[in-house]
């Protein structure tokens, strides 16, 4: 049956974008630095992985080609070879490093606007309207930092006061941590849309939940409740395509967050890359000719890369 399916490894890039150093990164190339940690024998982890790395099947279809056209340098372990399938490589043409961005190009419908950001923290009169329509006696963090780190830092403090943990980044994000149990799960959604619609007139491009449990600082771990709540996006992605088409559509891990459940069909969601792969499987038992399945693997990016944990990447 002839059906299509776009599957992101998210964050496993081939070399910089050209404007990668407005961004703080020039020399990006996420899968070469990988190949080479491994193959210099600091990407081993004897549980898990040891030696080059080996990856036959993406190969087969021209991964490895792909990143040498990309960057003009094979990684080690890939192979140039002859692929069995047709290959290339992307150059973003949308503004901004930001999730949306790669997922809208990739759709067919390049980002029409410039992201905004909280370079310097989030405005005052920003968290104040939050804190009032929410009802919140306040907020933590207020700063740039790691998801992991700040729920760290300040998990302990937010289960003791109930103040949810807000922290941004470089990119076009307001993040929002809170207990599933001592906060709740459902509050913590509602209090995200809340901050979507304030920061619409921002051009902000998500407002994330990021949701975690545990009884202490060396006990609290995020989990798979995880959403986003994106801006829309542009008119005629390749979903609402698929849908004009009267084409069967099938959106699997975060991909209609992303893209604010436009048009983005049956949506199914597991809590690893695992069970995102085994969904993109069962889907292809039940899609019929025409049909789209969309798949992103988040893992690579919030369980390994952003701990800079080489050989867990790799793996």
């Amino acid at each position: 049956m002839a059906r299509a399916l776009v599957i992101v490894l998210d964050s496993v890039g081939c070399g910089p974008a050209p404007d990668a150093d407005a961004y703080g990164d020039a020399g990006a190339d996420t899968l070469s630095h990988i190949a080479e940690a491994c193959a210099a024998g600091s990407g081993d982890r004897k549980a898990l992985r040891a030696g080059p790395l080996r990856l036959p099947h993406l190969d087969s279809l021209g991964l490895g080609a792909a990143a040498e056209a990309a960057t003009g340098r094979l990684p080690p372990g890939l192979n140039r070879g002859a692929p069995g399938a047709s290959f290339g490589y992307g150059v973003e043409q949308s503004p901004g490093k930001d999730t949306p961005s790669g997922h809208w190009e990739i759709a067919g419908t390049p980002v029409p606007h410039a992201w905004g950001s909280f370079e310097r923290g989030f405005p005052p009169d920003l968290i104040q309207r939050l804190i009032v329509e929410a009802g919140l006696t306040g907020i933590l963090g207020d700063r740039h930092d790691s998801g992991t780190a700040i729920i760290e830092a300040l998990g302990e403090e937010h289960v003791r006061s109930g103040k949810p943990i807000c922290y941004t980044s470089v990119d076009s994000v307001f993040q929002i941590a809170a207990h599933e149990e001592a906060f709740g799960l459902e509050r913590l959604y509602a209090l995200c849309r809340i901050a979507r619609r304030l920061c619409d007139p921002l051009n902000i491009g998500r407002i994330i939940a990021r949701p975690f449990i545990g009884a202490d600082r060396t006990t609290f771990r995020r989990t798979a409740n995880r959403k986003d709540f994106s801006i829309p996006p542009p008119a005629g992605t390749l979903f609402e395509r698929c849908q004009d088409d009267g084409r069967a559509v099938v959106s699997i891990g975060k991909t209609a967050d992303i893209f604010a459940h436009r048009f983005t069909g049956e949506e199914r969601k597991g809590s690893s890359n695992d069970d995102h792969v085994d969904l993109v499987i069962e889907s292809l038992a039940g899609v019929p000719d025409g049909g789209l399945i969309f798949a992103n693997l988040v893992d690579f990016d919030t369980a390994f890369g952003h701990l800079r944990d080489v050989p867990g990447y790799a793996a």
